[in-house]
């Protein structure tokens, strides 16, 4: 038995220096991958930055009385370079083409895709230019009905037939009133 209980404890010994090896090596290997991620991550920031400032021109140009346009950068789980409220560049499968997105209510759109950046700020100017004319349209249109259409003018009634109806309900009442007074004193 002694000796039984010898190699059951040699076999013990082994078996958790290998699971502690094997949760060591996987803890190793977690790392490695969190780092990679982490990398390809700030590739794409590093990417985005880049077409941010190749879009400063053409957002200098945009009028300071148009608030439509919000550009900004959003790091998270996917780094976003945001155009407007609908509008973004993301970075695509590959990590290194753009992919400019459009968000409806019918899901997302894919406007344009490219490797280049140049192609991209023609993609944006695009975009930007589309979304101004929208603008101008929704402006004219809202203006148009107000100023073409004349304010509703009231019907105006003639006060006459209520006051005939208040002067014929008065004088039932008063009749009534007098038969009643009458019937009870005798």
């Amino acid at each position: 038995m002694g000796v039984a209980s010898g190699v059951n404890d040699a076999a013990n010994d082994t078996q958790p220096r290998r699971l502690r090896d094997a949760l060591r090596q996987a803890r190793i290997e977690a790392a490695d991958r969190t780092g990679v991620v982490v990398d390809l991550r700030d590739a794409e920031m590093a990417r985005l930055e880049i077409l941010n400032e190749a879009l400063d021109p053409l957002f200098a140009e945009i009028p300071h009385d148009i608030e439509l346009f919000d550009r900004g950068i959003s790091q998270g789980d996917t780094p976003r370079l945001w155009i407007d409220m609908i509008a973004h560049v993301v970075m695509g499968r590959d990590k290194r083409s753009y992919r400019l997105v459009q968000d409806s209510r019918f899901g997302r759109k894919v406007l344009a895709e490219s490797h280049d950046v140049q192609a991209m700020v023609k993609a944006v100017t695009d975009y930007i230019a589309r979304r101004m004319v929208e603008r101008e349209h929704a402006l004219a249109t809202a203006a148009v009905p107000l100023e073409a259409k004349p304010a509703p003018v009231a019907k105006q009634r003639s006060g006459f037939w209520p006051f005939v109806f208040g002067v014929v309900v008065g004088a039932i009442g008063l009749f009534a009133l007098a038969l009643f007074v009458s019937t009870r004193g005798h």
